[in-house]
């Protein structure tokens, strides 16, 4: 607790009489807010929000790492296979996709599976195999939807119920005080917030996963065509 003394200035009269300021102190109280103690203070609704936080930290970082692994570059892979194709090695072709924990290795197995075939069925069957993939990719992502949507809705609730019990106590008390309405709204408002939070981050993440799910659709698309385009090339 600090205290500043003002000092005091004393100025002298016509008649010799001394005049004093007086001493004020000034007293500023601080009081630090806890994370946790804010938290407990949102009362029961705050379990069911903490649990969709958490799930969408979970599925956000599992899918952004099994993304991220299944899109990793395929050059090296998509050169061997031209290789192997190009010699007429489509044995050492297969063996490699089989090989290779990757969607678009599971894909180019279809197409050298059916070799022989028209190249119709050929890209019939990779693209089959390829939305297959894709929703693989895809499994799990529409769960950050659902929880930025519905996490704000439970923050919401949180306040509305606060607010019901505020206006209880009023009926019962007959205590309007600025003070105890204010009290309630504070604590139940923190429902509110901690529901906006998770729904953004949620949101965020949401389209976040959609945007490199979008590159990995592309680069797979990419890399079938090519494998296409070297089926029908006049070299094979």
């Amino acid at each position: 607790m600090a205290v500043v003394f003002l000092s005091i200035a004393q100025t002298f009269d016509s008649l010799g009489n001394a005049v004093a300021s007086p001493a004020l102190p000034v007293q500023h109280a601080s009081e630090s807010i806890k994370l946790i103690d804010i938290i407990m203070k949102g009362g029961i609704i705050m379990i069911p929000i903490a649990l969709l936080s958490i799930i969408a930290v979970y599925v956000f970082i599992e899918r952004y790492f099994t993304i991220r692994r299944h899109i990793s570059s395929d050059v090296d892979f998509m050169n061997s296979i031209n290789e192997y194709i190009l010699n007429g090695r489509t044995d050492s072709a297969l063996t490699l996709c089989r090989n290779t924990a990757k969607p678009i290795a599971r894909m180019i197995e279809k197409g050298i599976s059916r070799l022989g075939k028209p190249i119709k069925e050929i890209e019939e069957s990779i693209e089959i195999a390829g939305k297959f993939e894709v929703y693989d990719l895809e499994k799990n992502v529409q769960i950050l939807a659902v929880i930025a949507g519905i996490a704000p809705m439970f923050g919401f609730l949180g306040t509305i119920i606060g607010v019901i019990k505020i206006f209880f106590n009023i009926s019962m008390t007959s205590d309007v005080s600025i003070g105890s309405v204010s009290a309630g709204l504070y604590v139940k408002m923190i429902t509110s917030a901690a529901g906006l939070i998770v729904g953004i981050l949620a949101y965020v993440g949401y389209h976040w996963l959609n945007i490199i799910l979008n590159k990995a659709i592309h680069q797979l698309e990419w890399n079938a065509m090519n494998f296409i385009d070297l089926l029908k090339s006049p070299s094979k």
